[in-house]
């Protein structure tokens, strides 16, 4: 006699079996190599987007450079898609990407290279941080033209509801823009046109075209990867958004090394690739093209490291930033070199509230001692503030190192980037701490110092 359905009865058991087969084909699935091939795969269309539109590629990071291979790559952008989440829609005055006016402006326009987790058609920050930004510089840079001043945001991933809201928000963030007091004179000299963004996906029809657009600077966002409704295990091994989550499953692989030993890397079994990405990251020299050290205000430089040599000249003064955690008693190496330990990641971004007073009593002495005779800088002005230079480095040079500078211009220097004659470790505020940080991120557009970082100079120097 057959046995109803209704009557099967399984052990928890073969219950439990059958959970972990799945995770087991999902994580299978989930493969480095799996992930190497999908980013090659999607890698292949941005290469056809930028030969459709003949216009640079611009990395949306940390996600966008997987998919770009470094000769072909343009510059960076820092468009959070949490800016463009549902009810957020900010304008960041930290992430300014002013840099890509002058790209944008002598090319006709760009794209913006960025990916998205399974499922989605593409990233907010493609779909509403990128047209926040393309609107409200128009705002700024074309106050005389009303028509430029239109949000554009796509209708099929954007409300009607959705984009009402975001566009009464303009306003606000253009007075956010215009506080900062950078010189909008000089920017809007680098476009022609206002900018506009489009949007570009695997569902697209490409065309071959050099298309000239005569109302505006085309500031088109690529969403990389293919859109996946179901689950990976029924792609053949695609992964939408692979270049995501690197901490996850990278092992240490950045995009320069995969680009550098993609063939390799690519025919090598799933078994070996754990071994092999590990000694090509172990044995991957120093960035040959990483910039040297960065002028982010007057006489104020950022650096990464590793740092071969403290620089032995009297007038500049060295703070290196590692990842160890050290006594402050050990800090002070000479009167110009100071290594600090802090720790690692968000550890090391809570611990630099404590030792930035000891760091900027240690940069105020540097700059109070009378200069040497022989120590003055070619070139340089006679006032010894002026012939001095701060210079701090840390793992990235983008993150902890931007902070202190930002505490210590802050701290010590005036609007005009003359030293102060005191300097209190409090009475700042947040207008006043975000212009002077614009201004380093104008200065230098590739910083990325984070939240955890700036909440804790807010902290310090707001007392």
């Amino acid at each position: 006699m057959a046995t109803a359905t209704s009557e099967l009865v399984f052990s928890p058991q073969a219950n439990h079996n059958f959970s972990r087969i799945l995770s087991d084909l999902k994580r299978s699935n989930l493969s480095i190599s799996n992930r190497l091939r999908s980013i090659r795969e999607d890698a292949d269309f941005v290469s056809e987007v930028a030969s459709a539109f003949t216009r640079p590629l611009i990395a949306n990071e940390r996600c966008g450079s997987w998919y770009i291979p470094p000769a072909n790559k343009a510059g960076s952008a820092y468009f959070k898609s949490t800016d463009g989440h549902t009810g957020q829609w900010r304008f960041s005055t930290r992430r300014l990407n002013l840099n890509l006016l002058a790209i944008i402006g002598e090319n006709d326009g760009c794209i913006i290279v960025d990916s998205t987790r399974r499922g989605k058609r593409m990233p907010d920050a493609l779909s509403k941080t990128v047209p926040i930004w393309c609107c409200v510089l128009n705002h700024v840079l074309f106050p005389e033209t009303p028509a430029f001043h239109e949000l554009y945001t796509p209708p099929n991933t954007v409300s009607r509801s959705e984009h009402t809201q975001i566009e009464a928000r303009i306003p606000e963030h253009v007075a956010s823009l215009r506080e900062l007091g950078i010189n909008m004179d000089v920017l809007r000299r680098e476009l022609k046109k206002p900018l506009r963004p489009m949007w570009v996906t695997q569902e697209s029809q490409l065309l071959q075209t050099d298309q000239i657009f005569d109302d505006f600077h085309p500031v088109i966002c690529c969403t990389s990867s293919r859109r996946v409704l179901g689950g990976e295990m029924s792609e053949g091994g695609y992964i939408q958004g692979a270049g995501d989550d690197t901490e996850n499953w990278a092992l240490g692989l950045t995009p320069p090394v995969f680009w550098r030993h993609e063939d390799i890397l690519l025919s090598t079994p799933e078994a070996d690739l754990p071994d092999l990405v590990r000694s090509l990251v172990a044995n991957s020299a120093v960035d040959v093209n990483a910039p040297g050290p960065r002028e982010v205000a007057p006489s104020l430089f950022v650096s990464c490291l590793p740092f071969t040599e403290p620089s032995t000249s009297s007038s500049t003064c060295t703070v290196i930033i590692h990842s160890n955690t050290t006594d402050p008693s050990t800090w002070v190496k000479s009167p110009s070199f100071m290594e600090v330990g802090v720790g690692k990641h968000k550890r090391a971004s809570r611990n630099l509230r404590l030792a930035l007073p000891n760091i900027n009593d240690f940069v105020r002495r540097f700059l109070q001692r009378e200069p040497d005779s022989n120590s003055s800088l070619e070139g340089s002005a006679t006032s010894s503030s002026e012939k001095r230079r701060i210079l701090i480095a840390c793992e990235t040079g983008k993150d902890l190192s931007v902070g202190i500078a930002l505490a210590l211009l802050c701290q010590n220097f005036d609007s005009e980037g003359n030293l102060k004659p005191d300097a209190q470790p409090s009475g700042h505020t947040k207008s006043d701490i975000r212009v002077k940080l614009s201004r380093i991120m104008t200065a230098f557009p590739e910083a990325n110092p984070s939240r955890a970082t700036l909440q804790s100079v807010n902290s310090y120097l707001m007392g």
